[in-house]
């Protein structure tokens, strides 16, 4: 019985891919395998010194950092985080998050072998009103392959911030400048995190992220987000 209803659902309101909008088959969630095959992979993870570690350079310790994605005006990967942040849609976070950590696991990447995932929080406004935080979502499809847990206590966003989407290069740095803040510090000392963003453009909200956890006692901080713009 369950089947039967579930095939008039799909009859009436087909499951269609977040990308090219052609109705998903059995076994395919959020995107066609054709799509899937298709995102634009960016493989950081395997290059030391590569174009995510370089936008921290001179500004945080920052032991490792990549993207999953390439990020593009009108690409693939945009669709897939507007869907995300945008849409409602917090589920295609966890199965990127999942794809992700399959790579990574694959690759035996040194971002696996952190001790915490920390994703980039909210504001506690925002949060509220979007229903969730996006980032906590890719953070848990991620835990959810390499049994890593998920912190979501320790690192505070403490100022509300309006979106840096339409901001130069200077105004993001600017409108991050000591906006977290660590609440846990003895939960964290001497650990290895991993904190989890949906898209990295300047760097600059990762950055202020750093900047607050590196007050922490022995920590070790690496970086992975979806997407670099």
């Amino acid at each position: 019985m369950t089947q039967l209803w579930n095939n008039l659902l799909n009859l009436f309101f087909p499951n269609l891919c977040k990308i090219c909008g052609s109705p998903l088959v059995e076994g395919e969630e959020q995107i066609c395998l054709r799509c899937l095959c298709d995102l634009p992979h960016t493989y950081y993870h395997r290059k030391a010194n590569n174009p995510a570690e370089q936008l921290f350079f001179g500004k945080n310790r920052i032991e490792h950092a990549s993207a999953f994605l390439r990020y593009e005006k009108g690409g693939k990967t945009q669709k897939l985080v507007h869907s995300l942040k945008y849409y409602d849609n917090k589920e295609v976070g966890y199965l990127l998050g999942r794809q992700a950590a399959r790579e990574l696991l694959a690759d035996r990447s040194p971002l696996i072998e952190v001790d915490l995932l920390i994703p980039v929080p909210l504001h506690p406004r925002k949060e509220r009103k979007r229903g969730y935080n996006q980032s906590e979502w890719i953070a848990r499809g991620l835990s959810s392959v390499l049994h890593i847990p998920i912190d979501k206590g320790s690192l505070a966003r403490v100022s509300f911030t309006n979106t840096q989407t339409r901001k130069g290069v200077f105004e993001r740095w600017t409108n991050v400048c000591s906006i977290f803040q660590v609440s846990q510090p003895d939960k964290l000392r001497d650990k290895h995190v991993l904190l989890v963003d949906d898209v990295i453009t300047t760097g600059a909200t990762l950055s202020a992220c750093a900047e607050a956890l590196s007050t922490v006692p022995g920590i070790r901080i690496s970086v992975f987000a979806l997407s670099i713009a």
